[in-house]
């Protein structure tokens, strides 16, 4: 197994604690924090680990990166879970190699190594958008890896022929005009219009992710994305607790996809995120939290 390269490490002290020469708690847990990157299948993966308690792996959208959940890491490494976010190759600060610059198989295989890597047998595995298909992948090679689904503003059909063309287009824009062509095209989706005309600062921090992707990435998650598989036979499959949450203004993947999804996992619950479009894990992330720990905490 190979270890992982720039390896960071950091407490978060109680400031009470810190004065009276304490250990590092936080919300009653100890608050670790690693961030580093890992040598995977080839690429270099930069992940983060918050937290210490039952792992949870939350995987992000196109074309975004692990940042996504910074909204969500501290309240639930909070409630005594070790938060994991990575970004995929050729998002955030990941690299990929010319090889390999991705796809659905692709993301679902690094992100096992990088559970290998980090020495978690199990976990709550989570998928945002795309996300969404690369969790359904990984629980088609290895099922024995999670304690749970979590399943957020994404879909299992595979994409039709509009939605081929559209991320067709959305790679040739990246080619011809560079990763920051993409903001405004994914940003009305992204957030609500009263997010993006009242909180502007959510509009930049999301659009300043999607401009650290590499052109190459983009492409490789457009074309991941426009061939992902057909995930419908895969939901009658999934035994684990699993969890769907959608924005209730969600117009990429609107809440009838997880309706679907709902009804054909066994046992599985859905709510609805108010006030939230696709990127509602972010947009809405009080909301998203309480409902992700109310859920998670039946399962221990």
């Amino acid at each position: 197994m190979k270890q992982g390269i720039g390896i960071k490490k950091t407490a978060i002290l109680a400031l009470g604690l810190a004065l009276t020469g304490g250990s590092a708690f936080a919300g009653g847990t100890e608050m670790m924090r690693q961030e580093g990157m890992l040598d995977v299948n080839g690429a270099q993966i930069h992940y983060v680990s918050q937290g210490s308690g039952t792992p949870m792996l939350l995987l992000h959208g196109y074309p975004l990166s692990g940042e996504l959940f910074s909204r969500n890491r501290d309240a639930l490494a909070n409630a005594g879970y070790r938060v994991i976010t990575i970004d995929h190759r050729g998002y955030g600060k990941s690299v990929a190699p010319d090889s390999d610059t991705g796809s659905i198989q692709t993301y679902a295989k690094d992100a096992l190594a990088v559970m290998d890597q980090l020495n978690v047998p199990s976990a709550i595995i989570g998928g945002m958008s795309m996300g969404g298909p690369i969790v359904f992948e990984i629980y088609r090679t290895a099922p024995e890896r999670f304690k749970g689904m979590l399943l957020i503003d994404t879909i299992a059909q595979p994409a039709n022929v509009v939605e081929k063309a559209l991320w067709g287009g959305m790679a040739q824009k990246a080619v011809t005009y560079g990763p920051q062509s993409l903001v405004g095209e994914l940003l009305k989706d992204m957030l609500s219009g009263m997010t993006r005309l009242g909180k502007p600062g959510d509009a930049k921090f999301l659009g300043d992710i999607v401009k650290q992707a590499s052109v190459a990435g983009e492409v490789a998650g457009a074309k991941a994305l426009s061939e992902r598989p057909d995930s419908l036979p895969t939901l009658g499959t999934i035994t684990v607790p699993t969890l769907i949450l959608v924005g209730v203004e969600d117009t990429v993947y609107p809440p009838p996809f997880a309706m679907k999804m709902q009804q054909n996992i066994a046992g599985s619950k859905l709510v609805l995120i108010p006030g939230a479009a696709h990127a509602a894990i972010y947009e809405n992330a009080p909301a998203a939290n309480r409902a992700i720990l109310n859920w998670a905490k039946t399962l221990r």
